[in-house]
C-alpha cells in the first residue's frame, strides 16, 4: 500500500493524508523527473535563456524524462534540443529534490556533467528556448533574479566543489534485465 495513503500502516501519515495538503505540509510523492546538463568551457557554463510564465529565465539545458528513455538518453536529447550542442555525458553530478513554491509536485533533477562535441548552428532550438549562452558563475550570480530555480547555481557550485560520481552509478533497469545488468553504457 502506498506510503501516506489512508490505509498506510503509518498512522501519522494516514492522519496527515486525511487533512488537506496545505494543513499537513504534504507534497506529492510522485515528483516530476528531470535531467540537466552541466557543461563548462573556458570557465563559462552552457545555459539556456527561455520564456517561462511570461518571463525570460536562465537555466541549464534541462527537461523531463520521456517514457522509454534512460536518464542518459534524456540529458543528451535535451541538450541537443535546447542548445544545438551534442553532449557526451562524463559523470553524474547529483540528484536534487526541489519543491517549487507554486507547484503541487516536487521536481527530482538528475544533473550530469558532460562535454559538448559538436554544434549545429542551423538547428532550431526547442520552444520555449530563446537562445543558448556561455556564462560565468559570476555572470549568473549577478542575474540571480532571472534564474529559473535555485538549482542553477547549486549545480554549478557542486560541480566547482568537485562533487561528481561515475556514470556507472546510473542504471536503467526493467524486470527482465535487472538481474543481469551491469553499468549503463553511454550511447
Amino acid at each position: 500500500m502506498p506510503y501516506g495513503s489512508p490505509t498506510s500502516r503509518n498512522p501519522r501519515s494516514a492522519a496527515c493524508c486525511a487533512e488537506t495538503p496545505a494543513h499537513c505540509g504534504a507534497v506529492s510523492l510522485q515528483p516530476d523527473i528531470t535531467v540537466a546538463a552541466i557543461v563548462v568551457r573556458d570557465d563559462r557554463f552552457l545555459v539556456v535563456e527561455e520564456r517561462i510564465g511570461g518571463r525570460d529565465v536562465l537555466n541549464q539545458p534541462a527537461g523531463h524524462l520521456e517514457r522509454g528513455e534512460t536518464l542518459l538518453q534524456a540529458v543528451v536529447r535535451e541538450t541537443l534540443e535546447e542548445t544545438a550542442w551534442t553532449l557526451s555525458p562524463l559523470s553524474l553530478l547529483g540528484a536534487y529534490l526541489w519543491q517549487p513554491p507554486r507547484a503541487s509536485r516536487p521536481t527530482l533533477r538528475f544533473a550530469f556533467v558532460g562535454e559538448v562535441t559538436g554544434h549545429d548552428p542551423t538547428r532550431a532550438l526547442d520552444h520555449p528556448v530563446l537562445a543558448a549562452h556561455w556564462m560565468s558563475r559570476a555572470q549568473l550570480a549577478a542575474q540571480a533574479a532571472r534564474l529559473r530555480s535555485p538549482l542553477v547555481l547549486r549545480c554549478i557550485d557542486d560541480f566547482l566543489a568537485g562533487r561528481c560520481e561515475p556514470l556507472a552509478t546510473v542504471a536503467a533497469l526493467d524486470l527482465d534485465t535487472a538481474a543481469s545488468a551491469s553499468a549503463v553504457v553511454v550511447p
